[in-house]
């Protein structure tokens, strides 16, 4: 008796799982021969298109079939216009996504990205017209007001933010969420009426709260109302939201949990990966052409320069592949000289016998001055900075220009706390640190800073308790 073949449904089960795998190869060629065995199945399609996508080959007209499959499916128009502005076809992308939002003006992914588009683009005045529009359209809609608040929000865009909340309000009443909203701009302008909107929003409960909260607690120099509001928060769902902010409470009262938290000498490494000249000019010249932005992505942390899209080490270009082999080789290096196991602890706690995957890679180029603001990688396990070009010593300017430093503090808390250290660029070199670690980069004079940074995904199974 033969063996059936696959239906479609198990084929797309097969090949969603060997995507979440990272086996990209495998799922491209399953996708392939699925997709022409049933060209009907709108599923096949969008995994195929999503594959190859992912891999960085072109395929915006593999998603401009899958959406002919399946007209309206909202997460195909949303990554085939991912897909046009990687092709550089920034107008189709905005007709497509004006087009779609026309119709359907309360989908956020796609305000989501036609924003990102636009911000990209260097058109940050008008960026989140888009929501406004459509919260005028759907005023009683609290997740659209919601959006375009956080847009105005991440921009800091302080009067503006205050001006939607208010005209907000006027149809939705005053709700717990524009509450919360209304303490986030108070806390981080260092408004005067903070502490007064801390004590009536005190009965709500929330990551945003609470990262007000403790926010405010630091900057007001109670270190100890900090701990009291994170340390709780450390066992849960959003455990790696509080980490962070314990070790500088910690830090600020001298208590000797930073030092187990941090570790930063056990813990903050670098190695070397032995590359030729040659390979690190060809690694260099394939990450320039993605980028593609004129200005970095509102949430991310750079600074004068430009990040890439997608996941760089997923790619199919062969200078990537080989880098991507190099580089988790000497994570697993890394992985294999941790200090023993502690359950308590946010890395040492967790499984070292899985394979590892990557959370996110990107590539970031910094020219004159740029630097990346502090800050920490809330879906990593490590993280870590790989140096493909810099420039010379001379326009680098004086160490620890250039540098990447660890522990320094979000510099709007005004803590007195300086870096534990920090590790000097070089060509070749690897910095590898707990995803939990504030770190940022020290601005530098002229010239190109080019690297490769991603996380190593929290391994399954097991979440840190927290520190008694």
């Amino acid at each position: 008796m033969s063996t059936p073949l696959p239906d479609p449904a198990a084929l797309r089960r097969q090949g969603f799982a060997l995507l979440g795998a990272q086996q990209h190869d495998a799922a491209d060629a399953l996708f392939g021969e699925a997709a022409a065995r049933f060209p009907g199945d709108p599923g096949l399609a969008f995994g195929l298109a999503q594959t190859r996508y992912e891999l960085g080959h072109p395929a915006a007209d593999l998603f401009a079939r899958a959406a002919a499959l399946a007209p309206g499916h909202l997460g195909t128009a949303r990554n085939h216009a991912l897909a046009l502005m990687s092709e550089g076809l920034g107008d189709a992308a905005r007709g497509l996504l004006e087009t779609q939002l026309a119709r359907q003006p309360d989908w956020l992914d796609g305000h989501k990205a036609l924003a990102t588009l636009k911000w990209t683009a260097g058109e940050q005045a008008h960026f989140s017209d888009s929501l406004g529009q459509a919260c005028r359209a759907r005023p009683y809609n609290a997740a659209l007001w919601l959006a375009w608040f956080r847009n105005l929000a991440q921009a800091r865009d302080w009067p503006g933010a205050l001006a939607v909340l208010d005209e907000a309000e006027r149809h939705l009443g005053k709700t717990p969420a524009l509450a919360v909203s209304r303490l986030f701009v108070a806390v981080e302008s260092g408004a005067e009426n903070a502490a007064g909107l801390i004590a009536a929003t005190a009965h709500i409960r929330g990551d945003v709260s609470s990262l007000c909260r403790i926010r405010h607690a630091l900057r007001s120099g109670e270190a100890k109302c900090a701990e009291a509001e994170a340390l709780p928060l450390s066992q849960g769902p959003s455990a790696a939201l509080y980490w962070p902010y314990l070790s500088l409470a910690w830090r600020l009262m001298g208590d000797a949990r930073a030092e187990w938290l941090d570790q930063p000498e056990a813990l903050i490494r670098s190695h070397e990966a032995g590359l030729s000249a040659h390979e690190l000019a060809a690694l260099a010249a394939v990450l320039r052409g993605l980028h593609t932005a004129a200005q970095p992505y509102i949430e991310q942390s750079v600074r004068g320069g430009t990040q890439t899209d997608r996941s760089v080490l997923l790619r199919h270009e062969p200078e990537l592949r080989s880098i991507k082999a190099r580089l988790l080789d000497m994570i697993r290096d890394y992985v294999a000289a941790l200090p023993r196991p502690d359950p308590r602890h946010p890395l040492l706690g967790q499984p070292r016998d899985q394979d590892l995957l990557i959370e996110g890679s990107w590539s970031v180029r910094l020219e004159q001055q740029g630097h990346n603001v502090p800050h920490t990688h809330a879906m990593g396990w490590l993280s870590t900075a790989f140096y493909v070009a810099l420039p010379d010593a001379a326009q680098m300017g004086a160490p620890p220009a250039g540098h990447i430093a660890f522990g320094a503090p979000p510099p709007e808390l005004g803590l007195a706390l300086a870096p534990y250290c920090t590790i000097g660029p070089a060509p070749g070199r690897l910095a590898i640190f707990p995803s939990t670690m504030w770190h940022s980069t020290v601005p530098f004079n002229h010239g190109e800073r080019l690297v490769i940074a991603f996380d190593i995904r929290r391994p399954a199974n097991q979440e840190p308790s927290h520190a008694e």
